[in-house]
């Protein structure tokens, strides 16, 4: 059986509409650790792509969190605030530019997927992965889940911790950088962003593999 027919009919006998219906289900067969994983900046020009993976405790939920593209900058950071204080464990980790123009995006961002996983400061059972891909060299039992941040909490807890460390380091490079408007667009495509190269050309954060000039 493939992974993609394993996921299928994974999702096909959850019966459990919540968004902890996959952790429930591993939780009844004996995974007490289950960690869910996602990455933030994977469409962007500038910086990064950053992964978080976190694991809370059992049928523990905060209200809020969903996927973080759908909440606002200031609830997300108050939710990333309350996950970090409740998880029981959690960890944030990055793949460069540099390494994205050597992988590609897609590997890089798996690869920073790993790295959050394996950096977690506790055994890991199970691992619920954003999207469609297995994580590879990842040497835990994980479960890819097509929009995974909408449909499992401990996803949707990752996502917002990926986008706000993300977001934060952003806006330091703002700092450095201010023409390119990262403050606002934090790396994403923009106008803006695409007016900045046009006259100023690309920084030593931007994505040389990425079409730059459009």
């Amino acid at each position: 059986m493939s992974v993609s027919q394993q996921h299928n009919l994974f999702v096909d006998e959850v019966v459990d509409e919540s968004d902890l219906a996959f952790e429930r289900r591993l939780w009844s067969a004996g995974k007490t650790t289950v960690a869910g994983v996602d990455e933030a900046g994977r469409g962007c020009l500038a910086g990064p792509v950053v992964a978080a993976a976190v694991v809370l405790p059992r049928e523990f939920r905060i209200e809020g969190v969903t996927d973080s593209k759908t909440l606002s900058e200031k609830v997300r950071e108050e939710l990333a605030a309350e996950i970090m204080e409740s998880a029981d464990a959690w960890c944030v980790a990055s793949c460069s530019p540099v390494e994205i123009d050597q992988l590609n995006i897609l590997w890089a961002s798996m690869e920073a997927m790993r790295r959050a996983v394996t950096g977690l400061d506790t055994d890991v059972e199970h691992v619920l992965i954003d999207g469609n891909t297995m994580i590879p060299r990842l040497e835990i039992e994980a479960q890819p889940l097509v929009k995974g941040d909408s449909l499992s909490h401990t996803i949707a807890a990752a996502s917002i911790l990926a986008k706000t460390h993300r977001d934060a380091l952003m806006h330091e490079l703002h700092a450095q950088h201010p023409e390119y408007g990262w403050k606002t667009n934090v790396g994403y495509p923009t106008v803006a962003h695409y007016t900045a190269l046009r006259k100023h050309g690309p920084t030593a954060h931007h994505r040389k593999s990425f079409k730059l000039l459009k």
